[in-house]
């Protein structure tokens, strides 16, 4: 493994000091526990010496991933093949088609990467041989665990009888570690309290009362104007009836919550990624594990009743040493333990323009993977048949059976209508904008 080829893939010039550490605690494949704030870079902490514990001559899954959200399994495998390793890496996660999974593990991948109830469906199927697993990797295990998966853990780690090592990731402290992990005197690594990766973050108060606190939430909006936002809430009503407020004002804004179907909160990431929209309302789904980038606002309108879930909201933001602005809106009867009573005001004492619309919509194309069309192919399409510019064209991401692509705003409508009848690799394509 040349480290050096890895950081040039990643684009990076090096690990940084807790992926050092945690790479150098691993040489001896001792358990370990990573405890680090979200967006320090847990992913190639654990990628890395994984990575590293790979055989090239050997058959069959080797290493294992195992995660509490599809949207972390992709973001995971995302980064794997970004090292461009030349190992096989396969994703199994629930709502995805299980005979496309089934036919993916006919010919093992090194690596699988994918929440515990769909692993132990494989499993106890017989689609995988566990038996020659050798590194188990539990990301966001506390996660995993409140998700209700300690049954599926126990089995999948029951069914891995040659695991060399474990390792399990946090950005919050665990205090009792169940006993079906199997740890072997583990190590602990934490970088919960180190300043080099630790956020800095802005927090303000938002003062309302219960009648008003939509209307503060839309004044508020307006002030952070076309800032990258993400909304959290703790329920899933909320989080629609916020939604239905900003499609009244004309605001551009995404929803995610686990009461959607998957293909509608991979589309909402997509759009929030590629600049289609750039505020998402959100349950505790999103606290955590979800790759989304520069996010400057965090806006708490209905604040979680426990810390730990107050601290991985926050971790949204100020990722990898940036700042990052806390919004809580608060009635004056709250009152949470872990905010601090000398925490400042923002009064929103000035008059703020409803933001502008976002740069970027995105299109659906009824094209992807399985008819052979990657980003290349999409690229030249839009310039030639649509005649469009580079710099016309943003995020284009590439499914199963479909592509997602950003263009400009001003020029979407006019190309949906030029393109209609057009052809990409001699398939026709249903081309529309994804709202």
């Amino acid at each position: 493994m040349n480290l050096q080829n890895l950081y040039a893939n990643l684009q990076i010039q090096d690990m940084n000091t807790m992926q050092k550490a945690t790479y150098k605690a691993a040489e001896n494949g001792d358990d370990l526990i990573l405890l680090s704030p979200t967006g320090s870079g847990k992913t190639l902490a654990f990628l890395f010496p994984l990575l590293r514990s790979l055989l090239a001559e050997q058959n069959g899954v080797q290493a294992m991933v195992l995660v509490p959200s599809r949207e972390l399994a992709l973001q995971i495998e995302q980064v794997f093949k970004n090292m461009e390793a030349d190992f096989k890496v396969s994703i199994c996660y629930g709502g995805h088609d299980k005979k496309i999974e089934k036919n993916t593990l006919v010919q093992a991948p090194v690596l699988l990467i994918g929440t515990p109830g769909r692993v132990a469906y494989h499993i106890r199927h017989g689609n995988f041989d566990s038996k020659n697993i050798h590194f188990l990797v539990l990301d966001e295990f506390d996660k995993a665990l409140e998700f209700g998966f300690q049954e599926d853990m126990e089995y999948i780690i029951g069914a891995m009888p040659n695991l060399k090592q474990k390792m399990l990731t946090s950005a919050t402290a665990m205090n009792d570690i169940p006993d079906f992990t199997k740890l072997q005197e583990p190590k602990t690594i934490s970088f919960l309290k180190t300043a080099e990766i630790k956020p800095q973050l802005q927090l303000r108060k938002v003062m309302t009362t219960s009648e008003e606190k939509l209307d503060t939430l839309f004044r508020l909006l307006c002030k952070i104007g076309n800032r990258r936002c993400l909304i959290f809430c703790n329920h899933r009503d909320a989080v629609d009836r916020i939604s239905a407020l900003l499609a009244e004002k004309g605001i551009e804004r995404e929803t995610f919550h686990g009461g959607m179907e998957q293909d509608e909160r991979e589309r909402a990431l997509l759009k929030f990624r590629n600049d289609s929209s750039r505020i998402l309302i959100t349950t505790d789904l999103a606290a955590r594990g979800l790759d989304i980038a520069e996010v400057e606002s965090i806006v708490h309108y209905q604040l979680p009743p426990k810390e730990d879930a107050f601290i991985h909201r926050n971790g949204r933001t100020a990722r990898m040493n940036a700042k990052g602005f806390v919004y809580l809106i608060m009635t004056p009867e709250e009152n949470f333990p872990f905010i601090k009573s000398n925490t400042q005001e923002d009064p929103l004492s000035g008059n703020y323009n409803i933001p502008e619309k976002t740069p970027f919509v995105t299109l659906y194309l009824s094209a992807g993977k399985k008819d052979k069309i990657n980003k290349v192919d999409i690229v030249g399409f839009l310039i030639k048949k649509g005649g469009l510019q580079k710099e016309d064209i943003g995020l284009i991401e590439v499914k199963d059976t479909s592509s997602y692509v950003a263009v400009r705003r001003d020029n979407a409508k006019k190309l949906v209508a030029q393109l209609q009848k057009e052809k990409i690799k001699n398939k026709k394509l249903k081309i529309e904008i994804a709202y």
